[in-house]
């Protein structure tokens, strides 16, 4: 690849040396908002995925917004970018991280390279870095916040750190939620949500805390019809609405920061069927009276093997948060286990007519070994409403 200018990575550390890792900027340069600190791009909550492909999905996913992603796969930009991929209308990451960028793609489905489609979207990254060491830095110390920047500029690091917000606490699900309800249909065409009904379909109020579109679509396929409404809408008004069934998405953040969600779930409990994911889970865990916590360096990527009824999934992970077993009620039932350090991966409180699930059965990227949990919410509403 051609020679780029120099940049940095460098990691908060509050009590030793500046830790950094250099590379060579590319996609958005880095904006001079960010030294003004009017903008989070460039600076965020350092994280890594082990996906081995997907990277068009994990960029435009809700649940890294804030986040410096670092790629552990070495090879990211073969198949270019497309208009089929996207989990939504931009990406949400504040920084990408890599080791090596293809420069020429190479897919019959790209529309474009991947340092395009960052720069259009406004997002600096970093190629050439040692993702390796980057990412046993994170497993043994915990993900930290950290800044690129150009490295003759790389002195501005310290100020900044100290100077922009803490991601602890703050309420991550209100900057990404809908500001507007709307009614979902997906277009492979348009690759954006279309107005759509019909009166003979299971209806789905899905609460927006970072939904990825292939959520909905699954729920579309087996004939679902969707109105996504805001994280702050009401209990009353989506029960108004006379859904069959509500899905709480995927989203960023601490669950904790965002009380008006779990209060608004809390009151849902018991009147309509529930399926949560991810960050709905945790809500809806929250809801039941348990507790959350967060995790030394997170559950990213798309190989987490996860135990379920007598069986093994391997499944998709986005979340930097968990449920604390010890505190769920008794009547709360834990239904999957991460097998790798035994947290919660899905709960269930049959007589509440709710479940929920840590990981993502829609994958985008990851398997499809659970997206059998889509038919199980199917079932549930169906049992519920006695259709």
């Amino acid at each position: 690849m051609a020679a780029s200018e120099k940049g940095v990575l460098i990691l908060e550390n509050k009590n030793g040396p500046e830790v950094s890792f250099s590379g060579f900027l590319f996609g958005a340069p880095i904006s001079k908002d960010l030294i003004l600190k009017k903008t989070d791009s460039g600076y965020g909550e350092v994280v890594f995925n082990t996906s081995m492909c997907g990277y068009q999905e994990v960029l435009t996913d809700p649940s890294y917004y804030g986040q410096l992603i670092c790629m552990t796969v070495p090879h990211v930009g073969n198949t270019g970018v497309n208009f089929e991929d996207i989990e939504s209308s931009k990406i949400w990451c504040a920084g990408f991280i890599i080791h090596e960028n293809t420069e020429v793609p190479s897919s019959w489905r790209s529309k474009g390279t991947l340092d395009g489609y960052l720069r259009k979207h406004e997002i600096p990254a970093l190629y050439g870095v040692d993702t390796r060491a980057l990412t046993r830095h994170l497993r043994s110390l915990g993900v930290v916040r950290g800044v690129i920047l150009p490295l003759n500029e790389r002195n501005m690091a310290k100020k900044l750190l100290d100077e922009l917000p803490p991601f602890e606490g703050r309420d991550l699900i209100s900057e990404v939620t809908t500001r507007h309800s709307y009614s979902w249909a997906y277009s492979c065409e348009y690759s954006q949500p279309i107005a759509k009904s019909n009166k003979n379909e299971l209806r789905v109020i899905a609460i927006d805390y970072g939904v990825k579109w292939n959520l909905l679509r699954s729920l579309q396929h087996l004939g679902c019809s969707i109105e996504v409404v805001s994280a702050k809408e009401s209990a009353q008004k989506i029960l108004e609405r006379k859904p069959h069934g509500v899905f709480l998405s995927n989203g960023p953040g601490d669950p904790s920061a965002a009380p008006y969600a779990v209060e608004t779930v809390k009151e849902l409990l018991g009147k309509i069927p529930i399926f949560g994911v991810c960050m709905g889970h945790q809500i809806l865990a929250l809801a039941l009276g348990g507790n959350t916590y967060k995790l030394k360096f997170g559950h990213r990527g798309g190989n987490q093997p996860v135990l379920s009824t007598k069986k093994v999934e391997i499944s998709s992970h986005n979340h930097g948060y968990a449920v604390d077993q010890m505190s769920l009620p008794k009547n709360v039932r834990v239904t999957h286990l991460n097998l790798n350090d035994k947290t919660i991966e899905g709960l269930s409180v049959p007589e509440l007519f709710c479940f929920s699930v840590q990981y993502h059965p829609e994958a985008a990227p990851g398997p499809h070994d659970s997206s059998y949990l889509f038919q199980e919410f199917i079932s549930l509403m169906k049992k519920f409403w006695s259709l």
